[in-house]
Order: structure tokens, then sequence, then C-alpha cells
């Protein structure tokens, strides 16, 4: 068992190299097997080349202990592409991070302590040593293991010394080497660590009980938090969350850009949270979803850009998809493997669901006051509805009202609203000849059509019959969810482009006396990133936002859950911070200063 992690909250290893996945198997054993572990393990894997499937298949084989792990771990094991991975298992208590680059670049991409650092091997090319330990000894504390797995050469001392590493007690038997940072001088750091004061309570005001406010919820009850969730409605997913049915799938460019790379961290983390709360079939379904690339939008980056890894995520669609989506053979599409359908509301109610989350119904807040270290809820007659030191306002376009009164002079979060329509109906009212056209999976990329999924039934936990799913609109500058006729002829017209041999057959299920609806209103920001984490720490402290989700809220509010999560932690990240600093809520608090 590793020395000193019994009793922690948390145990941070850091591994750099090749063939990580057999240290990081036999840790996570170690941990499973002591009672005394610590309540959550992170393990940050630094390669150029993770290991292939059939390596790890082949590491399961060979260690019959492994097999159980593998079987866990060997399904997320896809789409690794340059960048960073967050894998999670355990139940959500071992967050593997796979770093995959060269090894230089992806240190700059990891900003907290390790409590243990694994060196698969000894650098041995001219000054390479000298640099990996002194980019190494940035993420060590004082007492930090530092473990190799092949033999040091003799000058090793020599180049460990100068980088704060003692080897004064290292270890001399078969190839494993080890030594302990314990520098001889104050160390100066830039490590990140919590945003959570020592001694403070870990306690937090949750405003919001849809997707992002279930997510943030879950995410720190997970990790032990007392969190109320205060909302306006009587059940979770009452306002832009309460969409009958969406999907969670990739956004491509051809440059792979900032928002590209964001969404699929964002995908990633909403499939492995609907595969820990929800039912398959019922709440959600893995089903892959083809996007039409109506008018040639959105293509892939071309052919070194996008790898094999690049390809199971999404890839040209087959002639067999284009076949059961009934567009023709020339049509451009793509097909992205890890897409999925999901009801909203279900996964919302199952993240509040967690211990350690009270939810509280009926609260509508009307302003937001600091009281020493904390904060407090007032409704509009001044009663407190909840305080604590850390508060998350997560109530979509309401945000903006609330952030307005407490700036009243400069609006710092510019949300904008942004309303949506679908159309929808059961299947069974449709005639066998239609029914029988309707694609097998998902289809977007100009609104979406998805078939299939169950209706929202007279109970809440309670599924109706199957029905199909068309939109939405996207109506800005309206500030009101409201359903209008209107918009049902115009999703009729998006699956004349989306899917034009449907539109005919399918027009006399949106007349009105046959279809239904569903109108939710959704907020965005000008550069079409969420605005996650603490506004400005300097005239707010404890105030953290999770909003401007716009309509990627399903693929989105798990990764920035997971993000306000560990900011307050001092965990590793779930994404490169590289990549998290373009969704800190903090932007435009600076931006208002530059102005």
């Amino acid at each position: 068992m590793p020395s000193g992690w019994q009793g922690q909250r948390h145990w941070h290893v850091l591994g750099i190299g090749q063939g990580l996945a057999l240290d990081f198997l036999q840790t996570w054993q170690a941990w499973q097997q002591d009672p005394q572990g610590p309540e959550r393990l992170f393990y940050t894997a630094v390669t150029d080349s993770p290991d292939s499937a059939s390596e790890l298949a082949r590491l399961g084989h060979a260690n019959p202990t492994h097999q159980d792990l593998m079987a866990e771990l060997g399904p997320l094991w896809r789409g690794l592409l340059p960048g960073v991975h967050r894998l999670v298992l355990g139940h959500g208590r071992v967050q593997l991070t796979l770093c995959v680059g060269p090894a230089d670049k992806m240190l700059r991409e990891t900003d907290v302590a390790a409590d243990r650092v694994w060196l698969a091997q000894w650098p041995t090319a001219g000054d390479a040593a000298q640099h990996m330990l002194k980019a190494i000894s940035r993420l060590c504390k004082p007492g930090t293991h530092l473990h190799c797995g092949t033999a040091w050469p003799d000058d090793a001392p020599a180049v460990l010394l100068p980088c704060g590493f003692d080897t004064d007690n290292a270890s001399q038997g078969g190839t494993m080497r080890h030594a302990v940072f314990a520098p001889r001088w104050t160390t100066r750091t830039r490590q990140r660590s919590a945003s959570r004061p020592d001694g403070q309570p870990r306690q937090a005001l949750v405003l919001g009980a849809g997707l992002s406010g279930s997510a943030t919820a879950f995410s720190l009850a997970q990790r032990g938090w007392q969190v109320h969730v205060l909302d306006a409605g009587t059940a979770p997913g009452a306002g832009a969350s309460g969409l009958p049915a969406g999907l969670t799938a990739p956004h491509v460019s051809p440059d792979d850009n900032i928002l590209s790379r964001i969404t699929r961290a964002g995908v990633r983390a909403t499939v492995q949270r609907a595969r820990q709360l929800l039912k398959t079939g019922q709440d959600w379904a893995p089903t892959g979803v083809l996007e039409h690339r109506v008018e040639g939008k959105r293509s892939l980056p071309v052919s070194e850009a996008w790898p094999l890894a690049g390809h199971e995520w999404s890839t040209p669609a087959s002639s067999e998809h284009l076949t059961q989506a009934g567009l023709p053979a020339h049509a451009q599409a793509l097909w992205h493997s890890l897409g999925a359908w999901i009801r909203p509301r279900q996964l919302a109610r199952a993240q509040l669901q967690a211990c350690g989350v009270q939810v509280h119904w009926q609260c509508r807040v009307a302003r937001l006051v600091r009281t020493g270290q904390d904060w407090q809820a007032l409704d509009a007659q001044g009663q407190a509805l909840g305080r604590a030191p850390v508060l998350i306002v997560a109530g979509g376009y309401d945000t903006r009202a609330l952030m307005q009164d407490l700036s009243p002079a400069h609006a710092p979060l510019p949300l904008n609203p942004l309303r949506g329509q679908i159309s929808m109906g059961p299947l069974s009212a449709l005639p066998e000849a239609i029914a029988q056209q309707l694609p097998p999976f998902p289809v977007n990329g100009h609104g979406s059509f998805i078939t299939g999924v169950p209706m929202p039934g007279h109970a809440p936990d309670t599924p109706g019959e199957a029905g199909w799913y068309l939109g939405s609109t996207f109506e800005r500058a309206c500030p009101e969810a409201l359903l209008r006729d209107e918009d049902h002829a115009a999703n009729h017209a998006r699956l004349a482009t989306l899917l034009p041999a449907l539109s005919e057959p399918m027009r006399p299920a949106f007349a009105l006396d046959q279809v239904s609806g569903w109108a939710g209103l959704r907020c965005t920001l000008p550069d079409r990133v969420p605005a996650v984490g603490e506004l400005d720490a300097e005239r707010w402290p404890g105030l953290h936002i999770c909003a401007g989700m716009g309509a990627r809220g399903i693929s989105l509010s798990v990764l920035a859950g997971e993000l306000i999560a560990a900011q307050l932690e001092g965990e590793p990240l779930p994404l490169a911070p590289s990549l998290a600093q373009h969704l800190a809520a903090s932007r435009f608090a600076a931006r208002q200063l530059q102005a």
C-alpha cells in the first residue's frame, strides 16, 4: 500500500511515460483493498502514446485480479485524441486524467501537486533528465515520493538534488529507485489550491434544480459537501431543463477549435454520468447521432489533424447510415458514435437524489446578500431562503437579474435569452408505412429529429409511450417560454431541410389538432461558451456561476459541475486548464476592468 495515503481526503498520483496503464491498475487495486485509503483517488497519466485497447485487454488477461477493473475501464478507453481526457471510475471516487501529448507540454496542463510521481522510464537523451525533473518538481510538495520503473544511472543524484529531491534514502534493490521531494530552500509555487478557504464548512447553496444546478450539487455531494438547492418550481427541470428529449453530441470544426474540444470533454462527462445514474432505453440510450451537414457546415479536420482516435468520435457517415436516415447517397453527413439521446429531466432528478443534497421547492430568490462569511438568498419580502459560505447560481436566464442586482452600474454577466420550441407526438399515431421510414437513431444538423424516446408520463418517474421529437426553434431576445402554433410550422420546415424524405409524409402529424409542443427559455453568452466558476473572487468571494449553456446544456452541464467542484476542492481539473480558462465566469469581470 502507498505510504501516507491512509485517512486522506484525496490522493493524487502523477504518472509519466509509456505503459502507465499497469501502474494505474495496481494503484486502483491497492486503493480498493485498503479500508483506510483516501476517500478519492486521482491519477494523472502523461503520455504521448496511450496504451491500445488490445494492450489493456492483455493486461487484464495477464493478471486475473485486474479483470474486474478492466471491465469498467475498457469501455471508456475511446477517442483518446491529443489533449486531456477524464475517465470516471469506481462510482465517481476514482478519476483517471489522461494527458495525451509531449510530456513538457502536458505537464504544463497539470497545476495541482502530486502525492506520488511514477516515472516509467528514466530520461536518457542529453539534458532530458534535468529538464524533466525540473518540470516534475514544479508539481511536487514536501514529502512527494518519486519512483522510477527503470534503473537510475550513476549520475542520477547529481540531477535530482538540484531539483529538490533527497536521494539519501533512495532504494537500491532491483531496478526500482525512489527519492523524496525535500528541497533545501523555500519553494515558490504556482500550484492551484482549493478555492474554499481552509477551515470553512463544506456547505453550499445552489440556485436552480435544472441540469446545471443538479450537476453541481451532485459533484459537490460526492465529495462530502452538504448542499441545499433552491428552485422556484415544483419538480426538477421546471425551466429549460424540462426538455422532453435532447441530444449530447460533439461539435466539430475544421480547425478543431476551442468549442469543439470543450464539447468533446462535456459529451464524455455526460455519457459517463448517464451510465452511472440512468436507465438505458428509458432515460437515455447511447445510440450514436447522425449529423446531416446541411449546406456543408461543420466539416472535420483533414488528414493527420484527425487521427484514428478522432474518428472514434466523429467520422464521415457510411452509406448504410445514410440509407437508414433516408438521405441520398451524395448527402454530406457525419456519424458521432459516442453521441446519445437523453431525457434531461430524468438526469436532473437522478443527480438531485444524491446523498447530501436537499432540495427546497417553490423558493423564488429575489436578492443575494453577503453577511459575514456567508451568502444569503432572500425572497421578495426579504426573508432568508437559505445561506452558505459557497453560493452557486445556476438559475438559467434568471441569473442575469440576480447578477444585475449585485452590480446595477455594470451587468457582470451579459446573458441573453434564447427561446426554443419543439414539436412532438406519439409514434402510435403515425401510419405504419411512415413509422417504418423513421431513422433508428437521432439526426441533427438543422435542429434535431429523435424517435423512440418515451414521452412525458402522467407521473414523474413513469415514462409514457414512445414518441417522436423535432426542433427546436431559436428565437433570440424573447424572455418568455411561450408556446406558439406557428412554431410547429417552423419546425416542419426544418424537417424539410434535415430529412427531406420525411417532410411530406409527416405533414399530417404537424396539424394543430395532432401535434404537441414544449417551449423553454435557454440563455447564451456573446462568445457562445458557458460561464463557470467564481465571478469575481475579490468583490464577491464564494460566489460561483454555472450558466450560459445555450443549446448545449445536456453536453456541458456535467462537465461544468465537475469543474466547479474541482476548483473548490483543489483537485485536478476535468479538462485542460488552458481550455478551462475559456469557461471562466471571471472573464467577464476582467473585461469590465479593461473597459
